[in-house]
């Protein structure tokens, strides 16, 4: 292998932090490349007499890291090619260079060789000046392409890269979405030289005023208050191992998957109602409520052993995946029928063996309306399903006469089969239609319930009892909600 490329670091700091053997080979090249030339030690080196080459002028070529990074890995390979090459980063070659990572890659790849010698990290130093034990826990991230979830909230984080007030600003912003507005956080530039420089601040002031460089780092501390730990996953679902637990509630102890199916429906129903009221915070509230409902399960199933909240996650996290082949994989779907008709065909493959009955599980565990329009449906789809809306408008008169027979006959057992015919036909409509009946039918009741509270008002303003009131005067407090959109 003739592509022979040695990667060495600066250093965390000054020229005191270099290890002397690192000094020695930088003294004694003939031809040194640099990621960047903006750093102490090549200053001083600079004024030694020290000539290098950098790649700052890569940076200002491309709008993205990733793209600079693969930028300086071709030109160092393509250097490569002519001979050895010497190449000098930052701190430690193998913490938080991406570049290196790279010629790693291709490394392993059998495509160049590469020599990792030392340098301080500028980890070590950090500790120091942050003040912390990272037997404790900490994370290294990366300033520059930092994401809302990776900050794990109860341990050390540090922050790298943080070079200039616009990766401050992102910083800044990305952490708020999770952390306290003024939780402290450190500012620590050249961490362990002479020139070290600490700033504690809250975090909305991260990007102000701040002197950062490529020697900058941001420390943030973890957070004790347990208040502003409950937004995170890992927070609930201890609080809910901890209601399950010998030391919890009794009542949330005794429940099995069983007891709690009736919790499950009401708290769904509730929240399609606060959908339907276009209340945020009422949604928020009751989606919470269907969620406590999903961890109280995934705690059941964890407690007997049989599974845990990760498996259920697991699970529907492929599944998602393999459902969506147009995004995860090479599959092409630029249209919802497209994307349906490929999830149709996906299901099928994922059961297998048809099942004994075209209806088999079509609406199970329902309510009784959902569960008829999704036997319709799935009768429809192999063939068995009027021609028209017409010919369902015929069917439900049909059964409407029959039901009015059975009540004139007097026959109660029989007229409460005929109305559920009459129900089951009025699904068929609806579904002709495109309507959703249970929506619609939860609709009525909202607008039947609104106006009927718009009635109690005006007969509670009017100082009298319900009975004193006609029911044409009660009508005439419905037809006024009515026009006031009720």
């Amino acid at each position: 292998m003739t592509h022979e490329i040695t990667v060495i670091g600066l250093g965390a700091g000054d020229l005191d932090q270099l290890p002397l053997g690192i000094y020695k080979k930088l003294k004694a090249a003939n031809h040194l490349l640099v990621r960047t030339e903006d750093h102490p030690v090549l200053t001083q080196l600079k004024e030694e007499g020290l000539t290098f080459e950098s790649f700052d002028h890569v940076y200002e070529a491309h709008d993205q890291f990733e793209a600079v990074y693969e930028a300086i890995t071709e030109e160092l390979v393509s250097r490569a090619g002519a001979g050895p090459v010497l190449y000098a980063v930052p701190g430690h070659p193998l913490v938080a260079e991406q570049t290196v990572q790279n010629l790693l890659a291709l490394h392993r790849k059998g495509e160049v060789s590469v020599v990792i010698e030392g340098g301080q990290s500028f980890l070590d130093p950090l500790f120091t000046a942050a003040g912390f034990d990272p037997v404790e826990g900490f994370q290294l991230l990366d300033g520059t392409a930092l994401k809302r979830d990776e900050p794990k909230l109860t341990q050390h984080v540090i922050i790298g890269q943080v070079y200039d007030a616009f990766i401050a600003s992102e910083v800044k912003l990305t952490l708020m979405e999770r952390y306290p507005d003024d939780h402290p956080v450190k500012v620590i530039t050249a961490a362990g030289s002479k020139g070290e420089s600490i700033v504690e601040t809250p975090l909305y002031e991260l990007d102000h005023g701040m002197t950062l460089s490529n020697l900058t780092s941001v420390y943030v501390p973890p957070v004790e208050k347990e208040d502003d730990l409950y937004g995170e996953f890992e927070k609930f679902r201890d609080i809910i191992a901890i209601l399950r637990s010998p030391e919890g509630c009794p009542w949330d102890r005794e429940q099995t998957h069983e007891s709690l199916k009736r919790y499950l429906i009401e708290e769904t129903y509730e929240f399609l109602e606060a959908v339907d009221s276009g209340d945020i915070d009422h949604m928020i509230e009751e989606l919470g409520d269907v969620l406590l409902q999903i961890m109280l399960h995934a705690q059941i199933g964890e407690d007997d052993g049989y599974f845990s909240i990760r498996d259920v996650i697991a699970v529907v996290a492929e599944k998602m995946v393999r459902r969506h082949p147009h995004v995860f994989a090479d599959t092409e779907a630029d249209t919802a029928d497209e994307v349906t008709k490929n999830w149709q065909v996906i299901k099928a493959e994922e059961k297998g063996s048809k099942p004994a009955s075209l209806l088999e599980g079509a609406g199970m565990g329902q309510p009784a309306l959902i569960h008829a329009f999704e036997v319709q449906k799935k009768a429809a789809k192999a063939g068995f399903d009027w021609d028209d809306h017409a010919d369902a408008w015929d069917k439900f008169e049909e059964e409407w006469q029959e039901f009015q027979e059975e009540v004139a006959n007097g026959n109660k057992e029989a007229a409460l089969k005929e109305f559920g015919d009459v129900l089951f036909a009025l699904v068929n409509v609806s579904r002709f239609h495109d309507i959703f009946p249970e929506e619609a039918l939860m609709m009525a009741n909202q607008k039947f319930i609104s106006r009927f509270s718009f009635v109690e008002k005006k007969v509670k303003e009017s100082g009298k009892p319900f009975q004193a009131f006609t029911l044409g005067e009660l009508d005439e407090f419905w037809n006024e909600a009515k026009k006031q959109g009720l």
